[in-house]
């Protein structure tokens, strides 16, 4: 068992899709990336800030995963960060309704001491700047450093994030974001140009339509599951990075083979995540449902072929 440290955003989301609405319910980055990385057997810890609003059944929630919250900021006084998201009847369109910091604006990260030597560092989609900070207090190298950005980073912050990007080993963006990072519409040149930059691996996630991941000349893709029903996306990329992560850290594995593998357990994780609101699927996910659609994931992508 493997250590995993997670660096990101706990917060309220209020989400409205064409199927329903929710009011302040459970959500942030290093929410979905814990309890997707609790699936596994890994010795986890978040890092992040909250206010005194933040409920305690929410704590408890990850404490009963065996998640460990000791560097979980408490703002006496501090509202937790919220975020009030509309999705449109294509899912992959939504808009912000509201954005409130609140005690995210001053955030410090401080990585608690048990996890200064964490073999995989996830560092969810915050400010390029906390995000180097927290590589800089390691006390050893991380046997691998995952990050997650977003286009808000490119457009306000992008040198900070060029300079965290030449420190880690895998960057996961989306198909949008790997465009506007690199100016190049391939994906597969976008990769080439993003390793140029430090990382030694790229994942380029395409949601309903799966994931790329690039090592060298090697390419491997992942399928996302065809589901009948797809509720709401809040969360699925983190959720994915939850799996890649904790898969990872479980079984202290870094090869390009064993990526393939994470590739598919975080895909399999996200799959699940969109079915109800919020975390709401996370929380009441068996092992038994997990292992059955992995089964699925390898019919998906299983075949013989007789060449000639």
């Amino acid at each position: 068992m493997g250590k995993l440290l997670i660096v990101g955003t706990v917060a309220f989301d209020a989400i409205e899709t064409p199927f329903g609405k929710t009011d302040k319910i459970l959500g942030g980055a290093a929410t979905f990336i814990g309890l997707a990385a609790s699936q596994f057997d890994v010795d986890a810890a978040i890092v992040s800030v909250v206010g005194d609003d933040f409920p305690q059944e929410y704590l408890d929630l990850f404490s009963n995963r065996d998640l460990d919250i000791s560097s979980l900021e408490i703002v006496p006084g501090g509202k937790t960060f919220f975020w009030k998201g509309k999705y449109h009847n294509d899912l992959n369109v939504r808009d912000t309704l509201v954005t409130e910091l609140n005690v995210l604006a001053d955030f410090s990260p401080v990585v608690p001491v048990g996890y200064k030597d964490a073999d995989v560092v996830m560092l969810g989609n915050l400010h390029p700047g906390i995000q180097m900070s927290v590589i800089n207090q390691m006390e050893k190298r991380p046997k691998l450093i995952i990050l997650d950005t977003m286009n808000f980073w490119m457009d306000n912050s992008l040198q900070e994030l060029l300079e965290v990007i030449k420190h880690i080993d895998v960057l996961a963006l989306n198909d949008e974001e790997a465009r506007q990072l690199t100016g190049e519409y391939s994906l597969v040149k976008a990769a080439q140009k993003i390793s140029e930059m430090g990382p030694k691996y790229v994942v380029i996630k395409k949601g309903e339509h799966g994931a790329l991941l690039f090592y060298k000349e090697q390419v491997f893709f992942a399928p996302a599951l065809p589901l009948e029903e797809v509720f709401d996306p809040t969360g699925a990329g983190d959720t994915f990075a939850g799996g890649f992560s904790g898969y990872l850290a479980s079984t202290v594995d870094v090869t390009f083979e064993n990526l393939k593998n994470a590739i598919i357990h975080g895909s399999n994780l996200a799959s699940f995540c969109v079915e109800k609101f919020g975390t709401e699927r996370l929380l009441d996910l068996e092992r038994q449902e997990v292992n059955q659609r992995l089964h699925q994931f390898k019919a998906l992508t299983q075949f013989d072929i007789e060449l000639q």
